[in-house]
């Protein structure tokens, strides 16, 4: 299985994304149910990579909740440490999360997401930058690097904005005790930013778990007018979806599967019905043509990230 669940949209009410119409989800009770119903639906179709944060509001305490419902090593848990969710699910907040690069913050999170243990296999920094410094802070590569032995876990990173590839390559160069720290890039890709495909086959051959998220590009895939700039793309893409039998979600997926062999997809479902959607990569496969044309709408990261940055929280 291929596919993993991303549970951002799980834990929070309100996430960047673009929607045909505003989620209501001011019922806090229902709306966990509905996110417990979302990861069993998951775990029932054959997926056993989970990713969360303490970011994602309250998503980790919910995947806590729905793991002592179960008894399968094969399940694998990713958290992250480096967010802080502030919003306290108020779709009105000007601010919905605080980012801090810190041992304190580290330790903090830390104390919490190792409840997560045995089925936690993944620790992520979340969203490391240059600009942080947290790649060149000893104390808490030396505390990652203490975790990775101490409870043999994979020692990651989640990568956002126009320079991914530069933050990947500095993570490569990180030793502590003389042996590369990390073992797992989350990075973001699909047919609009690339800019994955320029590391991704060193990332394999030095046998790095690579996990994709955002591959639906917080919902540009789909036909909206406005932005009238992915018309052809979006032609090509109902196209596609009409000659597979599937839906545009799935033909998104399917070409991050096809063009990063080996590696996790997430699906940011937030609903059983787009879950079930999204499973739809299984049932197809994209031609090598079909490739190179969903390759050819290739935005530069520039413009890729500072449109994503117009996006709302909603």
């Amino acid at each position: 299985m291929k596919l993993g669940l991303g549970t951002a949209a799980l834990g929070r009410p309100q996430y960047i994304n673009v929607r045909q119409k505003n989620s209501k989800n001011s019922d806090l009770d229902t709306f966990k149910k509905h996110s417990f119903s979302v990861l069993e639906a998951a775990y029932n179709s054959g997926i056993r990579y989970f990713d969360t944060a303490p970011g994602y509001g309250l998503a980790e305490e919910l995947v806590l909740e729905w793991l002592r419902t179960k008894d399968d090593r094969s399940i694998e848990v990713a958290t992250k440490w480096g967010y802080t969710y502030t919003a306290n699910f108020n779709e009105n907040a000007t601010v919905h999360e605080v980012k801090e690069h810190s041992v304190s913050k580290l330790n903090e999170q830390w104390n919490l997401s190792k409840q997560l243990l045995p089925y936690l296999k993944v620790y992520q920094i979340h969203s490391a930058t240059l600009e942080t410094g947290v790649l060149e802070n000893t104390e808490i590569l030396e505390r990652l690097a203490f975790l990775k032995r101490e409870h043999n876990l994979k020692i990651g990173l989640t990568t956002t904005g126009t320079n991914q590839v530069e933050v990947i390559k500095k993570a490569l160069t990180v030793l502590v005790d003389g042996e590369q720290l990390f073992d797992l890039f989350q990075v973001t890709y699909n047919f609009l930013d690339q800019s994955l495909l320029a590391i991704s086959k060193q990332l394999i051959s030095q046998n790095k778990s690579i996990v994709i998220k955002e591959a639906l590009a917080n919902g540009r895939v789909f036909r909206n007018v406005n932005y009238p700039q992915y018309n052809k793309m979006y032609a090509t893409l109902e196209d596609l979806a009409q000659k597979h039998n599937v839906g545009i979600d799935a033909i998104s997926l399917k070409y991050c599967e096809q063009t990063i062999p080996k590696s996790v997809i997430l699906s940011g479902a937030s609903t059983t019905s787009q879950l079930i959607e999204n499973l739809k990569i299984n049932s197809f496969l994209l031609s090598s043509d079909e490739i190179a044309i969903l390759n050819s709408f290739k935005v530069t990261p520039k413009f890729y990230w500072s449109e994503r940055k117009q996006l709302q929280w909603n």
